[in-house]
């Protein structure tokens, strides 16, 4: 039996507001729980526009965590060394450097920290 391109598109359209909405919820969850482990763990805000800023928590939050798992509890990182890495991590802001580490390896994050630029660190106090 051959459905209709009109049924076919009707039947479609759930599907994709389903999705929507799943992916909308998703992204809120994935929100909150940023917010919250930056919060927890004295993370300072990120600068950048507002949409940026909500992804590059996300994505701030993801390679840190990943990290921390690589390096210390399946690595050979200990607590002292990764506090070293996470203060450097604080000093990176711009929302825009998250985003674009986002595909790195949680073995690369000390090096990428070491050549972020002053653009992605616009104060030395980065809880100014």
């Amino acid at each position: 039996m051959q459905i209709s391109t009109d049924c076919w598109r009707a039947s479609n359209e759930g599907d994709e507001q389903d999705k929507a909405a799943w992916l909308k919820a998703k992204r809120a969850e994935e929100q909150g729980a940023s917010e919250a482990w930056s919060e927890q763990y004295l993370m300072p805000p990120l600068e950048g526009t507002e949409r940026a800023v909500a992804w590059g928590l996300r994505c701030r939050h993801q390679i840190l965590t990943a990290a921390y798992t690589a390096l210390v509890t399946e690595g050979e990182t200990g607590e002292a060394e990764w506090e070293g890495i996470e203060e450097s991590a604080r000093t990176v802001t711009r929302a825009g450097w998250w985003i674009d580490q986002r595909s790195s390896q949680p073995d690369d994050l000390t090096e990428l920290l070491r050549a972020a630029t002053g653009a992605d660190r616009p104060t030395e106090n980065p809880y100014f």
